[in-house]
């Protein structure tokens, strides 16, 4: 084994494995070393390069120089399509400026003397520019850095950023589906108490309209009482025989509609038809002013005479009917409300008035009692039936022993037909839609209650779908955003790259053509 020669043995360029002792390696040709590569950590490539005096330590001020120098040129440039496409990078460099010294010798050949120097001033101007940056190698600690800066913050910064975009896309995508679904959800909420009000999507109109088939609704309900005559019958047999009172007599009101039908609250009361009636009317809430315009109000053609003021109130005298004082009505307010107390309704003769003229199933309070004895008849049928279907029940047959042929003569099947009758009824009064129509009747406001409750599902919807709409323009932005973004991605990578193979050539020129290469560029 020979050692190596003094120079290979001294040469910091070579890798640690073939400094050193003779016996870590055989024996090579001199020759054959300038084949051995030189790796350079790309970080650590600017102080490699001072370390070996390639580059002054102060090589930022001359580059700093060179930058106004290039400035200054820059403002006299020659039309040509190669120089144009070099401007319009973001960074000219050293080998740039020696493209663009080729182009000048091309374009500026007619300023050339005898003595093959150049008048041209941009000529001059450019190949100061070349020898500035060649003084102390400055180009290549401006190289080096700018492959560092680009390598360890330009890359990873767009990057992250282009991270960012599909990272916004996804959010902003995920959010506009539950946008999306949320605003479904509320119309199909809306559409579903629509249903159950049995209207469309124009609420107020419809839900008025309703009203006007309440009576007919009612009506048949009162009508439907009538089969319940031998029901009524078999209870009020029942409670006299149990509670032994003869004389009590059950469920008054379901007995009344039964026999007469949905006839009048006074005809309830007094047991006379009425000879006329006059019903509370229906009033209407007007329709809400629009957000965007002004009520200014009814103003009168002409003032008022005498210098008097007319504040809007009318006052009545006292009026007394029988023996009904009636008050003043001093605001002169429209009495229109159904649900009037019964000692404030003026009776004249068998006039009926305000609620005396409403039916019984119309009046709140005759309703609710209607529904009640109406249950309590359902009760009752309930068990005679449970009674009736249980033959194990030897109390309740002995105890039936001694009662009226009429609770005895009872068969399961009809007490069952009278209980589906009684159930059908109540399903009819006690409906959801016919709660709100009693109740638009008792109250026309309700019915901009409602309409204001409804529309706010749809306005919570439209005010979804805008921000629906607002999620979409801000993914479409941060789409845009990432396009433009990937461009620049690859043109900054393609620039590394090539700053890589300038600088790894340059360093392998100064050591005889031996191969270079840098480290950690990961673009």
């Amino acid at each position: 084994m020979a050692t190596l020669p003094p120079r290979f043995q001294r040469d910091p360029d070579l890798p640690g494995w073939i400094q050193g002792s003779a016996e870590k390696f055989p024996e090579v040709a001199p020759q054959d070393y300038q084949h051995v590569p030189i790796d350079i950590q790309t970080g650590k490539l600017l102080d490699w390069l001072q370390d070996r005096r390639h580059c002054g330590r102060r090589w930022q001020a001359q580059v700093q120089r060179v930058r106004e120098r290039i400035q200054a040129a820059l403002r006299d440039m020659p039309e040509h399509p190669e120089i144009r496409d070099l401007l319009r990078g973001s960074y000219l460099h050293y080998f740039h400026c020696l493209r663009i010294v080729e182009i000048l010798r091309g374009t500026e050949a007619n300023t050339k003397n005898l003595f093959g120097r150049y008048s041209s001033q941009r000529m001059k101007d450019w190949q100061e520019i070349v020898s500035l940056y060649e003084k102390e190698n400055a180009y290549l600690a401006e190289l080096s850095s700018l492959l560092w800066r680009g390598v360890s913050y330009e890359v990873p910064a767009l990057r992250r950023q282009l991270s960012r975009c599909q990272q916004a896309q996804q959010e902003l995508a995920r959010r506009e589906d539950e946008t999306q679904l949320g605003a479904n959800e509320l119309r199909e909420r809306f559409l579903g108490s629509c249903r159950q009000y049995g209207i469309g999507e124009d609420v107020r109109r419809e839900l008025l309209a309703q009203v006007q088939a309440l009576p007919s609704l009612l009506s048949r309900v009162g009508d439907g009482a009538s089969a319940l005559g031998d029901a009524i019958e078999l209870y009020q047999a029942c409670v006299a025989f149990v509670c032994d009172s003869p004389g009590a007599e059950v469920l008054p009101l379901l007995r009344f509609v039964a026999s007469h039908g949905n006839c009048s609250v006074f005809r309830w009361r007094t047991g006379r038809e009425p000879r006329g009636l006059e019903r509370p009317e229906l009033r209407a809430e007007p329709e809400p002013p629009r957000e965007d315009t002004i009520d200014w109000g009814d103003f009168p053609a002409e003032p008022p005479q005498g210098g008097d003021i007319d504040w809007g109130i009318t006052v009545e005298a006292s009026a007394q009917v029988g023996d009904i004082p009636v008050p003043p009505n001093p605001l002169g307010v429209a009495l229109c409300h159904p649900l009037l107390l019964r000692g404030t309704v003026a009776r004249i003769g068998d006039v009926a008035r305000g609620s005396d003229a409403l039916t019984l199933l119309e009046n709140a309070e005759t309703r609710n009692q209607f529904i009640d004895e109406l249950m309590e008849l359902e009760l009752f049928l309930a068990q005679r039936l449970l009674e009736l279907e249980d033959e194990a029940d030897v109390v309740a047959m002995s105890q039936l022993q001694m009662a009226p042929a009429l609770l005895q003569g009872q068969s399961g099947h009809r007490v069952r037909a009278q209980l589906a009758t009684t159930r059908e009824l109540l399903a009819q009064l006690c409906s959801r839609s016919v709660q709100h129509l009693c109740m638009i009747l008792a109250s026309p406001r309700y019915v901009e209650r409602v309409a204001a409750l409804l529309k706010q599902k749809l306005l919570q919807a439209d005010l979804l779908l805008a921000k629906r709409d607002a999620l979409a323009q801000k993914r479409h932005q941060a789409l845009a955003e990432q396009a433009a973004l990937e461009p620049k991605l690859q043109q900054l990578q393609d620039k590394i790259k090539e700053l890589q193979k300038l600088i790894e050539a340059d360093i392998s020129k100064r050591y005889k053509g031996r191969p270079v290469n840098l480290m950690g560029i990961n673009v």
